[in-house]
């Protein structure tokens, strides 16, 4: 669906994308990740022809960006971060005037507005001004002009900054239905919302590509150590120094937590090490009363940490 090949973007003398390649499936969900400034949203203006490549070349669905771009704007439905929507619009007038923009014929607008508006969940505020939405509901306008031509490919750059932890799962719900038919690339910071919806993943710094598979091949490169995190019902003596003589502990850190009458020790192991029963039986030869055990793997966080701070 999305070839890149050596792609290059340069502002003057600052690289914003630095020589990448890749291939994107149909069918695929991308997560596409990066620190502030590693190139993602140029990354994603080039590819729907809003920027023109330094060198390289895009091309989607087999259409070069800068040969035949009016193809590729067709193909494509793009939500930038800082959406601009007009606030004095209602929001059905809104989308019959992109549907115009967009060619679907005058006599198909209508019965298309409808479609669209069921699916991203817009029906009851399609009579409301935009001015009157909440930002929720704005997203989910600017996912509804980016899907009102049917496009294969949708790109969405940070589609739930700045909504609240509600708004987030419902946005994430609809890519995950809009992702079982078209194509995505998500652009995001959110890195829960990576593993729960994305089928890929790839990780940019500074303009280069460092990381490339699914959440669980990621996941599975970590360095990171695995974490127990134990709370004991009273402040037994020398329990740190206990802890560590386990086999295979690593490191162990003492949290004080506000609020809690009692510490809780988060203790390192490798990542491959399942010490939880050690650290139980080390606790019954004490006569300690454990209040809590939970064990805390590697996250994605962890990867995109490891690889976005050298």
């Amino acid at each position: 669906m999305i070839s890149i090949t050596n792609l290059t973007k340069k502002y003057g003398p600052v690289t914003a994308v630095d020589n990448i390649s890749l291939e994107v499936k149909k069918g695929e969900i991308l997560g596409f990740l990066g620190p502030n400034g590693a190139g993602k949203t140029t990354t994603l203006k080039v590819i729907t022809g809003y920027l023109s490549p330094t060198t390289g070349q895009v091309s989607v669905k087999g259409a070069d960006t800068l040969k035949d771009p009016q193809t590729v704007k067709r193909s494509i439905g793009y939500v930038p971060e800082s959406f601009p929507l007009y606030e004095d619009m209602m929001v059905y007038d809104y989308l019959a005037w992109v549907a115009e923009i967009r060619e679907i014929p005058a006599e198909k607008r209508a019965a298309r507005i409808r479609e669209i508006a069921d699916v991203c969940g817009i029906v009851q505020v399609m009579h409301k001004d935009i001015s009157e939405l909440s930002r929720g509901y704005r997203q989910r306008v600017g996912l509804a002009q980016a899907m009102i031509h049917d496009p294969d490919i949708l790109l969405l750059d940070e589609p739930t900054s700045g909504l609240d932890p509600n708004q987030i799962v419902e946005i994430r719900n609809l890519i995950k239905k809009i992702g079982q038919e078209k194509t995505v690339i998500l652009s995001t910071h959110i890195l829960p919302e990576v593993q729960a919806t994305c089928t890929r993943v790839i990780i940019i710094n500074k303009g280069k590509i460092v990381a490339d598979g699914t959440p669980e091949e990621l996941l599975s490169k970590s360095t990171a150590a695995n974490r127990v995190h134990l709370q004991f019902a009273e402040h037994y003596d020398a329990i740190a120094d206990n802890l560590r003589r386990v086999d295979f502990v690593d490191n162990v850190i003492k949290v004080e937590k506000a609020g809690e009458r009692q510490p809780v020790y988060v203790v390192e192991t490798k990542k491959d090490r399942d010490i939880r029963a050690k650290l139980f039986q080390l606790a019954v030869s004490k006569n300690w009363t454990l209040l809590e055990m939970h064990s805390e793997t590697a996250s994605l966080e962890d990867v995109f940490h490891q690889l976005t701070t050298n």
